[in-house]
């Protein structure tokens, strides 16, 4: 099997009705960056980007019907969720809400090891974001 050096196996491909502007939201609420766009050369609209936090890339794309592919900006269901590893869970939640993400659990203590928060950004996708708990502050 051949993978690019800077991906893994696995990346998720979010599909949104303005990728531009989930780029811009996702830069400014999750500290991602984006590393790369395939823009149309007509109207500039990003056709697919790579974007990338820390280890981690995502690609994001508007949704198109020829490939059988649609945005669905419905916060309320989802088919998917994105889980991230943070450094600092707390400040992380903090800058995510200051940037308008969706709250659906705030920042607690969760079973499985880690101390974690679920948002909805404004293209309806679920984001969860951890932080081991031996690395967390109390709370």
């Amino acid at each position: 099997m051949s993978v690019p050096g800077d991906m893994a196996q696995i990346v998720p491909y979010l599909y949104y009705e303005d990728a531009g502007s989930a780029i811009e939201f996702m830069e400014r609420a999750f500290g991602f960056e984006i590393e790369h766009a395939f823009r149309d050369p007509d109207g500039g609209q990003v056709l697919t980007a790579k974007v990338r936090t820390g280890s981690g890339v995502i690609l994001v794309g508007p949704g198109m019907e020829g490939f059988g592919t649609r945005a669905v900006a419905d916060p309320d269901m989802v088919s998917a969720m994105i889980y991230v590893f943070v450094d600092d869970l707390d400040a992380h939640y903090a800058r995510a809400t200051a940037e308008g993400a969706l709250v659906r659990e705030e920042p607690h203590s969760h079973f499985g090891g880690n101390r974690q928060c679920t948002v909805s950004d404004p293209g309806g996708h679920r984001w969860t974001f951890a932080q081991p708990i031996d690395t967390a502050p109390a709370g």
